[in-house]
């Protein structure tokens, strides 16, 4: 079979070529893979030394963690069946286990240890077959089709939506007004899965490019483009998508009483700001401000957001994938243009 490999760190190192058929593991699910989705990650590993590492002994990593696939084989007791639209979970649990691994989240891991399926230590899903354990795998409503493959990058926001109601529970009252900074495929998942908590929805990016403002007028929001600050609104909670940590700052002196900003954004800068700590810190402890920082999903977050995408326009998500590329295409898929959302590769072509 065919199977993207690389050398993290060697963007020349990419190759499509044919490697052995997976593993054949008793209690395993054998899955054809139909859809890969490409992120910021993959171009981190592709391109940038230590992001990524291959499984111990290989010098290649089979990248891929934005799966999808139709189960060809399934043990009889494992709950699915051939034909089965399914995606595989991204993290694996660290050997001791720590205590959340030990619970089923590891997401949460306290040492590190953890595993990641076509990031650290193990192979992905960018093959056109591979095998997972039922446990790791989330059975998807047939109707959303390629869509499933939307699935992972909305697991990340389900988690990061559960969280922040969880430290909403503080207090008596809820949010009524939401902000997503930035508006490419993680920003446009948090906002719909706000819209569908039956927020206010506001989105703020730098540009307007591509579909992105009618992506979010669409789900009932409004799109603001430049600074947070001139955007007028006073939000009761964030999602910041960008990594971008001047932004940061500035969404401290923007947002409500008792506001909560959830992180979930990751950049690679070095940038500098100079920033009064004191008043920051004085204003987040006057307002009952909360900022935290969110990564990865648990297998409940994963099922959280296989319900919203069946909830959802399956309009809307097609239009959210606005480039399809063969295997042979993937370094072309790491390298977005200015108007694409998300960029997938089919693993049949």
């Amino acid at each position: 079979m065919k199977a993207i490999t690389v050398v993290p760190g060697s963007p020349d190192q990419v190759q499509v070529s044919d490697v052995e058929e997976p593993t054949p593991v008793a209690g395993t699910l054998l899955v054809e893979g139909r859809m890969l989705g490409i992120c910021g990650t993959d171009v981190e590993i592709v391109e940038e030394q230590g992001r990524g590492s291959p499984p111990p002994g290989q010098d290649r990593l089979l990248i891929g963690h934005e799966s999808l696939g139709v189960v060809l084989d399934a043990p009889a007791d494992s709950g699915f069946a051939s034909g089965d639209l399914v995606v595989g979970m991204v993290r694996r649990p660290d050997p001791v286990p720590c205590s959340p691994c030990a619970n089923g989240e590891p997401d949460f891991c306290r040492n590190g240890r953890y595993t990641e399926r076509g990031i650290k230590e193990l192979d992905g899903f960018g093959s056109q077959r591979w095998r997972t354990e039922p446990e790791y795998a989330i059975k998807l409503d047939p109707e959303l089709g390629d869509c499933g493959v939307l699935l992972e990058p909305a697991s990340v926001l389900a988690k990061a939506w559960e969280q922040t109601e969880r430290i909403f529970g503080r207090a008596s009252w809820r949010p009524k007004v939401a902000l997503v900074t930035g508006a490419g495929p993680v920003g446009l998942f948090a906002a719909l899965l706000g819209v569908q908590r039956g927020l206010e929805m506001h989105v703020l990016d730098l540009n307007e490019t591509g579909p992105k403002a009618d992506l979010v007028a669409d789900l009932g929001g409004t799109f603001h483009i430049g600074d947070v600050r001139d955007t007028g609104v006073a939000p009761d909670v964030v999602i910041e998508c960008t990594g971008y940590g001047p932004l940061v700052v500035e969404l401290t002196q923007v947002v409500a009483p008792d506001a909560v900003i959830c992180l979930t954004g990751i950049t690679s800068g070095r940038r500098t700001v100079e920033v009064d700590t004191d008043a920051v810190n004085k204003a987040m402890v006057m307002e009952n401000t909360v900022v935290f920082g969110s990564v990865n999903a648990a297998r409940r977050n994963f099922e959280q957001a296989a319900h919203a995408l069946a909830k959802a326009d399956l309009r809307w998500l097609r239009r959210m994938i606005t480039k399809t590329v063969p295997m042979s295409g993937f370094v072309e898929g790491l390298h977005k243009k200015s108007d694409d959302i998300k960029v997938v590769v089919d693993l049949q072509a």
